[in-house]
């Protein structure tokens, strides 16, 4: 991709409205435009970011065995009223009326909607267990949408909803998303600890967020060192082992760690004081049951294998990609602009050209380009006419990997100088060996 032919509007100061640093390098990077507050227009660049955020989840979430559905934004306040939520929910729902003035609303979240489709089809345990899962927007009207799309009134959200016949059923499944999360956001080169959180009216143990640490992070946390070198499933973990998914969960869930509202001081204290962490974090992920609290007033239930109709127990798993993004960049940043994980950066590789129309230096360029796509690496060409500063200052600022930059001393010289985003360090490389390790598969 030419960056001459690419739709990239960087701003070069800081929006007045911005208050956290990734709404700001975020509008910056031109990755999005607000269009009124908490709602974004996607462009460009964040669309790619965000493409790529959503396919680690897919695979992660097929892996554990859930089924990708989608369903309608609108839905029937009908469905609402049947489960008691309808004149219960504040505010934040957008309530609607169609032509025919039927209740319509926006949806918020789908556990009504996907309720219905399951109890209009699974009539058996035979059929269970089943997780469906969607990644689709969702519209909550926040009384304050602030920080950018952390917080916003429109937003793209995946929930998993898990459908058992007994709560040793449902624990599996929690258990088996609970591992897919870990995978999931280790994959987008995060460190996300599980932590306790509020269970609600529901009750027992089952209920984590999960929590990157950022000095920018929302709430205070508490959690002991060692998550810091524990290791994350690896991509041979058999979710159809029950047993083995329900030992990792143990050996994550042992040592202490807890949110702000959740902090147990005599449990903290038996945390020897060296082994003690205390910073801020970012919620990028929620996990809980809810046993019939949909399936009872809905009426989803099956029939047993003694033959008696059981209500079914439910389970609920959210991650927002688009708030994810923005705490990818709280926890990946420095003066300069984003620092992405290799795994979710929009380009693998942005090529600089120092002089664009220098014969030497654009055929060096064009080679790089082509060795980039024959290795499977994603490419952005910087061939515009601006000045080196603001080239070298771009590159920075939208965070991209690796930077190869040739001017005409380096295309006289067969040299290309490569620059990694992440430590900063620079290397003069020969052309010809660059070419080779670049051509090769990704």
């Amino acid at each position: 991709m030419r960056l001459s032919r690419y739709f990239l509007p960087i701003l070069k100061e800081t929006p007045r409205e911005a208050d956290i640093v990734s709404h700001r390098l975020m509008l910056r990077a031109g990755m999005i435009r607000q269009q009124a507050a908490g709602s974004f227009a996607w462009l460009p660049l964040g669309k790619r970011v965000l493409d790529k955020v959503n396919q680690i989840i897919r695979e992660e979430q097929n892996r554990a065995g859930a089924l990708e559905i989608i369903m309608p934004t609108i839905q029937s306040a009908e469905l609402w009223r049947e489960s008691g939520r309808y004149d219960d929910y504040g505010k934040e729902m957008l309530r609607i009326q169609d032509r025919h003035e039927r209740d319509m609303l926006y949806g918020p979240t789908n556990e009504e909607m996907v309720t219905d489709i399951f109890r209009s089809y699974v009539k058996s345990y035979r059929d269970l267990p089943l997780n469906l899962y969607h990644i689709q927007w969702k519209f909550r009207d926040e009384v304050r949408p602030r920080f950018g799309v952390m917080r916003s009134r429109e937003f793209l959200m995946k929930d998993a909803y898990s459908f058992d016949l007994d709560y040793e059923g449902a624990r599996a499944a929690y258990n088996r998303m609970f591992v897919a999360y870990l995978r999931t956001f280790a994959r987008m080169g995060l460190k996300a600890i599980p932590m306790r959180a509020d269970t609600g009216p529901i009750g027992g143990d089952l209920s984590h967020e999960f929590i990157i640490l950022a000095d920018t992070g929302e709430s205070a946390v508490f959690c002991a060192r060692e998550f810091l070198d524990m290791k994350v499933p690896g991509e041979d973990t058999d979710f159809g082992n029950d047993a083995e998914i329900a030992g990792v969960v143990n050996a994550w869930t042992t040592p202490y760690a807890a949110t702000d509202e959740m902090h147990d001081e005599k449990a903290w204290e038996k945390v020897p004081e060296a082994d003690r962490l205390a910073p801020r974090g970012i919620e990028v992920g929620h996990i809980f049951p809810f046993g019939e609290k949909y399936s009872k007033p809905m009426n989803a239930s099956v029939t047993g294998p003694d033959g008696k109709e059981r209500f079914v127990s439910m389970g609920s798993y959210g991650i927002g990609p688009t708030r994810l993004i923005a705490a990818i960049i709280e926890a990946g940043h420095d003066d300069n602009g984003i620092i992405w994980p290799e795994s979710v950066a929009p380009f693998d590789v942005v090529v600089i050209n120092m002089k664009p129309g220098d014969a030497a230096c654009d055929a060096a360029c064009e080679k790089l380009v082509a060795a980039c796509g024959k290795g499977g690496r994603e490419v952005l060409y910087d061939d515009t006419d601006q000045r080196a500063g603001a080239k070298f200052a771009t590159a920075d600022l939208i965070g991209i990997p690796r930077q190869l930059i040739v001017g005409p001393r380096g295309a006289a010289d067969g040299t290309v100088e490569v620059k990694l985003r992440a430590s900063g360090q620079r290397d003069v490389k020969r052309l010809d060996e660059l070419l080779a390790e670049l051509g090769g598969a990704a």
